[in-house]
């Protein structure tokens, strides 16, 4: 190891790394990196800035990353580029009670580069609100009808909920499965914390807007509904969405009919339903990526997503006319925080032996965590 390395002293980015050129931190990870070898592995959601993707063992969606992490037989220590609950998910998977046994009872080390790297959308379905609204939607309904449903965009907390009142995770790729699975097993489906992609998905299953109520969790009774209207609705929706998403509007998309003849507008599923109806193509974060590598070149897109992966898919296919649906810039703001310094700073000190902003989900939520996961995983 490294002298410098070995001496490090726990400071802050904003400090030590924060006034270095992105020349030398980049230098820097890549001299970890080069050290570490197998050891360590760096994820890069597909929000993440350029400079951050550009160290990044593996790039994709949030599930996707987690569950190629904990396939690694020869990882010690995980670098997640992404937010809060994404780490969540790779801490649950990596170490899974069977995986830490096949490693002699090694833990692998899970670290978010910036702790302050949440997700708008997660914050907005807290454990003590979804409690408590189970407990209120049970003086009017049967909740052993109901079926929990959280979006992978959600605290482990959630997804340990889920498992244990016999629910189930969903991602953006397999919410419609997913549904179809939790109808075959209640009356009734609790979809939180996005009610975006929870309303979409519905209505693309032929379930009408009537059969659909929005549970506000800042409501004091009955997220703000009556006793009638939540008898009579199949999906009741939490009142969340992601901040990215929700700034896409319909006139963005009539706007850009106008200016570009032929353009196919391509948005994600976190849109707001009348962004959907309006849009050529819908689906996740993969769904768009793949859609615009097997586009012919010539083709125009106007994608409505974060701003990263825009631009990046924008760099990636000069063959193609590719554009930000929206006038207004969108981007992850939290994921953003994670920037060269911040990544420079943790793996620095993960490599020192003294490894800062680690993640660890408790025993217990991990383990019924993993039981909603594992039946998200069964669903075909």
């Amino acid at each position: 190891m490294d002298s410098a390395v070995a001496d490090l002293p726990l400071a802050s980015p904003l400090t030590a790394y924060r006034g270095l050129e992105d020349r030398l931190l980049d230098e820097r990870i890549e001299a970890v990196r080069r050290r570490m070898g197998g050891r360590l592995v760096i994820l890069g959601h597909h929000y993440q800035q350029d400079g951050v993707i550009a160290h990044a063992d593996l790039q994709g969606d949030s599930y996707q990353l987690s569950a190629a992490a904990a396939a690694r037989t020869d990882c010690e220590a995980i670098a997640f580029c992404g937010v809060h609950f994404m780490a969540e998910t790779a801490d649950i998977l990596v170490n899974r009670p069977e995986k830490v046994a096949d490693r002699g009872g090694r833990r692998v080390s899970v670290v978010l580069p910036d702790m302050a790297a949440g997700c708008s959308m997660a914050d907005m379905a807290a454990i003590h609100q979804v409690e408590d609204a189970w407990a209120d939607l049970g003086t009017v309904v049967d909740t052993a009808r109901v079926v929990p449903v959280t979006y992978i965009n959600s605290a482990a907390s959630l997804k340990a909920f889920c498992g244990r009142h016999g629910g189930i995770v969903c991602t953006s790729s397999n919410a419609r499965a997913v549904l179809d699975w939790a109808f075959a097993r209640g009356d009734r489906v609790l979809f939180f914390p996005d009610q975006h992609l929870g309303r979409n998905t519905a209505r693309a299953m032929g379930i009408g807007l009537e059969e659909m109520c929005v549970w506000n969790p800042h409501e004091p009774r009955l997220g703000g509904n009556d006793a009638a209207r939540l008898a009579a609705s199949r999906v009741i929706l939490w009142q969340g969405h992601c901040s990215v998403h929700a700034m896409f509007r319909p006139e963005h998309v009539d706007a850009v009919r106008r200016a570009v003849p032929g353009v196919k507008i391509l948005v994600h599923p976190e849109c707001a339903m009348e962004v959907v109806d309006k849009a050529d193509l819908v689906g996740s974060t993969s769904y768009i990526v793949r859609q615009v590598e097997s586009a012919p070149a010539g083709t125009a897109w106007a994608i409505g997503t974060e701003l990263h992966l825009v631009k990046r898919l924008g760099t990636n296919h000069p063959e193609q006319s590719i554009r930000f649906l929206s006038p207004v810039v969108c981007m992850c703001a939290t994921m953003y925080r994670i920037d060269l310094a911040h990544l420079c700073w943790s793996l620095e000190h993960l490599e020192a032996g003294r490894p800062v902003n680690v993640i660890t989900v408790d025993d217990d939520t991990a383990r019924w965590a993993v039981t909603a996961l594992e039946r998200m995983l069964a669903v075909r």
